[in-house]
């Protein structure tokens, strides 16, 4: 929905950016705080760690007073992770609620500091599996090396050279630095919309804090905050990979400098976790595995979704499903903004656009044929005393309060209580008001919005005597009567991180930071948790309604929310810059373990060119999750509104629900190891430094490369090819050989570019119009093998379930597991399956019906097939047919050009929930 903050988003960029530029004067002109602490006392704890207590040096007034007295506490939780804990010795500090994101507890404060060991004064170690603690004395710095490569992970001591001091520790203001090389590529500290790719970009603004500000605001913090970063080396030709979490969610600037990194704080706790890799897949699995892993998505939701604010009644649903039908687009979701609603208040229905009975009977119709309904849910809950919801929250106590009053704040519905998701009472009843509307609307899903919180005022706010709002002109302008505040430290903190990249009070357009949570947690610290908590209660309202698969699509997003839902990338325009930018989105939540993500495809704030759409769409197909969605004052932009777009839709999604197999086992893959769906390219070219910075191509799994047109008249794309052989998906005929480097592919407005690397077998199905139908069809493999090798291997896999289940596993017999081989040997190719579980996979009836061997070496064509070890003879219905490829390569002088032939088996009939192995001959080169 459109962001509270539009005047901001729609003001001139120019100026944004120039207040940008002018609110990150620190970058340039670092100011050196006090001298840092001392070690003076150590010792092992009971648990294997060692704790420790940190003196203040010498006293500073910035930023308000030091704490004297740090406790440090320092453990190797696992082989690959190392845990950095330092907090006020002497009293307890706000951190992350252990019940959000269960974790070891740090050890209680002790009221005595121990002396049990004399001060060091040289460098000590604490040594784990993987990863080395190192740390000096005085002043006190610390250091993480990888033990198997002796590289320095982070490094927290200065000198005078450096542009930073020794470590700060204040009530307010918290600072810790690391060195870094300066060929390091670092990746993460989301979510911002970054100009300059995937890659972080020396002295671009790094703040964290999630805000309702327009994604079209470039390197600004965004809806989401995840203070984790991935760093990628290349080290004498061999990569190596690790990530930094500083488990904190206090807002905080974070400024990179190339050779440096420094963190900057409000508050709470330095809680520091090093993942050692040293691979990218490596990292997300041990950050993952620490975090939550990602949820498991119905299969469905893989699917396409429809969505648009304006969709004013029914009947325009209605037509809005017919169109695609009538199109021939696929199409298993259609969605409602806060169309639906009575007044805009959540868990209503407006009576007379959107009558219950009228409603039930399109949901009984579109349910039969497998599609879905969601439905936007915002967290303000409207004051009203005739609206139940509202009468049972206040009966609950359930609101965020601000002088023992629940804090009122103006969105949609007008004056508003905020819910207090860290309130064991307001989970309870949020429950019982999903489940309340779940009866009234059997929806299959949720979508949580504006959930920052997004407030369209500031301050403290009385309800007018007035309308409120008035009913004309835009629904976002507050018309509460309202007071800033400033009374309090929390509202006005000694230190100004540079919230929606202009330095604005952290109060502005939120709930303000004095305002209280349960047990009197303060807005001020849990700011950033508020979409991750009401994510875990939503997730949990989902799952007790009727034991199904939650899907729960949430804006706001903190460390650990993949576990619990999937993202959209937000408020961005139909513009060519936004169609780019979200690449970069997209890859970077693949590496904060939410997988799940997708942007407004063809823009939200109006309006795309016909041209524009279809490209978007080209690239939106290829999303994990993959979604055209509207603003109330864009023009209709469904793909069928242009018939060139509707041309490239049936062409982008009819691949996509091919490769939905493809997609849903990623998904699996995502739900046990973190892998990310969408990857960037270095996840499987990590030693290939070319890749690093590349933003404008992705992978899908490992092996899957889309390379669309990112700008406008183009009707061909240079696209960098690491290393090997990659066949076209479109037509496998067709591949490029590549020795690393970029060639220029053909790219007519309807034709996207998918490539599919050698080693692979991908699973694929015949597609359809709806995932139900499409999951129904036959399957076929493609093997990839090096173009022209003698001797190759080549692997994949498919995880196929019950995808209503909750779970999403091995073992609960309603699931099966295919591990898939090929080889090729000196003119010998072997295909075959090894199945685990493969009951389910048997009673659903599915079966291999054609597979295709790519890149082998021979003349001749393909001989003495055997299936299952029987010899098939002419009287089969299975067929053996050889075409030969084209090659796109670079040839040197005294160089051949490749020659390879594909090889495909039809009219197979394969279980695939049973071994099945098949082998033929190539001819022989004459």
């Amino acid at each position: 929905m459109w962001s509270s903050t539009t005047t901001l988003c729609l003001s001139s960029l120019l100026l944004v950016l120039i207040l940008c530029v002018s609110g990150v004067s620190s970058y340039t002109n670092p100011k050196i705080i006090g001298k840092g602490y001392r070690l003076i006392s150590i010792e092992e704890t009971p648990d294997g760690g060692i704790l420790g207590h940190l003196q203040l040096k010498q006293k500073s007034n910035t930023y308000g007073p030091d704490i004297p007295l740090l406790q440090l506490f320092v453990k190797h939780e696992t082989d690959e992770r190392l845990r950095v804990h330092i907090t006020d010795a002497e009293k307890q500090r706000w951190e992350v609620p252990y019940n959000l994101l269960p974790r070891e507890q740090a050890p209680s404060l002790k009221q005595t500091i121990g002396r049990s060991r004399k001060s060091p004064i040289t460098v000590s170690e604490y040594s784990g599996t993987e990863l080395v603690f190192s740390y000096t004395a005085d002043p006190f710095g610390f250091a993480v090396k990888r033990k198997s490569d002796k590289q320095v992970l982070f490094n927290s001591s200065s000198d005078s050279s450096d542009p930073y001091g020794e470590l700060v520790f204040k009530d307010q203001y918290l600072e810790i630095s690391t060195k870094l090389p300066k060929d390091a590529s670092l990746y993460g500290l989301g979510e911002n919309s970054q100009p300059h790719g995937i890659k972080l970009y020396p002295n671009d603004p790094y703040t964290l804090y999630t805000t309702d500000v327009s994604a079209i605001n470039l390197n600004t913090d965004l809806y989401g905050s995840h203070p984790v970063y991935m760093d990628l080396r290349n080290v004498g030709g061999e990569a190596y990979a690790h990530a930094v979490l500083l488990l904190n969610s206090n807002g905080m600037d974070v400024f990179y400098r190339g050779n440096s990194l420094t963190y900057k704080v409000i508050g709470g706790v330095f809680d520091f976790y090093f993942f050692a890799g040293s691979t990218p897949l490596a990292v997300v699995d041990q950050y993952t595995s620490f975090i939550g892993r990602p949820a498991p998505m119905p299969y469905w939701s893989l699917g396409f979704h429809q969505c648009r604010w304006g969709y004013h009644n029914l009947s325009v649903v209605e037509d809005v499903v017919a169109n695609y039908k009538k199109a021939q687009i696929p199409l298993d979701v259609i969605w409602n903004d806060d169309d639906h609603m009575d007044g805009h208040k959540d868990f209503t229905l407006n009576p007379k656009n959107y009558p219950r009975p009228k409603l039930l009977a399109f949901l009984d119709k579109i349910h039969k044929i497998g599609m879905k309904y969601i439905v936007i849910i915002d967290p303000g809950i409207g004051v009203n005393s005739t609206y139940g919801v509202y009468q049972r929250g206040i009966a609950n106590d359930v609101f965020i309060k601000y002088d023992n009053e629940p804090y009122l704040a103006q969105v949609w519905p007008g004056a508003v209580n905020f819910p207090d998701f860290l309130n064991p009472k307001t989970v309870s009843w949020w429950g019982d008001e999903v489940k309340r509307f779940h009866e009234l609307v059997p929806v299959d899903g949720l979508w949580i919005d504006m959930n920052e919180a997004s407030n369209f005022c500031s301050g403290k706010c009385k309800i007018p005597k007035g309308q409120c709002p008035t009913g004309s002109g835009p629904g976002w302008i507050c018309c509460l009567d309202c007071k800033n505040i400033t009374k309090t430290r929390w509202d006005d903190p000694p230190y100004k991180i540079n919230a929606s990249g202009l330095q604005v009070p952290i109060g502005f357009k939120t709930i303000a930071t004095s305002a209280y949570h349960y047990n009197g947690v303060l807005e001020y610290d849990a700011h950033s948790l508020y979409g991750f908590s009401q994510s875990i209660a939503t997730h949990q309202a989902l799952q007790g309604l009727e034991g199904k698969r939650p899907f729960i699509l949430t804006r706001s997003t903190y460390v650990g929310s993949g576990k619990y839902a999937a993202h959209w990338t937000g408020d961005n325009k139909g513009t060519w810059e936004d169609l780019r930018y979200s690449i970069s989105t997209v890859l970077n939540f693949g590496i904060f373990g939410v997988p799940m993500v997708g942007s407004d495809i063809c823009g939200f704030y109006p309006a795309p060119t016909e041209e524009l759409c279809n490209r978007w769409i080209e690239v939106g197909a290829f999303y994990p999750f993959s979604r055209d969605h509207a603003n109330f004052y864009s023009p209709r932009q469904e793909l069928y509104q242009w018939e060139s777009v509707a041309e490239s839709a049936r062409n982008a999604l009819g691949m996509r629900y091919k490769l939905l197999p493809y997609l849903y086992t990623l998904n699996y893959e995502a739900h046990i190891s973190g892998a990310p769906i969408a990857r960037p390219l270095f996840f499987s070219f990590p030693t290939y430094t070319e890749c690093y910075g590349l933003s404008t191509q992705f992978l899908l799994g490992s092996g899957l490369m889309i390379s669309p047109v990112l700008e406008q008249g183009k009707s061909e794309v240079k696209a960098l090819f690491p290393p090997g052989s990659w066949y076209s998906l479109f037509d496998m005929t067709q591949a490029v050989n590549s020795k690393g480097q970029y060639f220029t592919l053909e790219a007519p407005l309807h034709v996207v570019n998918v490539h599919l690397y050698q080693n692979n077998i991908l699973p694929m199905q015949q597609g359809g119009t709806i995932s139900k139908e499409a999951r129904k069809t036959p399957f076929s493999l493609v093997v990839t093998f090096p173009a022209g090798a003698s001797t190759a291997t080549a692997k994949g896999n498919i995880f196929l379930d019950d995808d209503e289940l909750p779970e999403m596993k091995l073992g609960s017999g309603y699931s099966t597991y295919v591990d898939l081989y090929a080889t090729v040997s000196e003119g010998y190719v072997k295909v075959w399956s090894e199945v685990q579980e493969g009951k389910f996979a048997l009673d659903q009836g599915w079966i291999v019906e054609k597979v295709s061997v790519l890149g082998l070496d021979g003349i001749g064509g393909a001989s003495a097939l055997e299936v299952d070890g029987t010899a098939v003879t002419s009287v089969s219905n299975i067929e053996l047919s050889t075409s030969e490829q084209e090659y796109q390569e670079e040839v040197e002088d005294g160089e051949k050009k490749t020659k390879s032939v594909m090889v495909q088996v039809n009219g197979l009939s394969l279980p695939v929930g049973k071994n099945f192995a098949m082998s033929w001959k190539m001819g022989i080169k004459g």
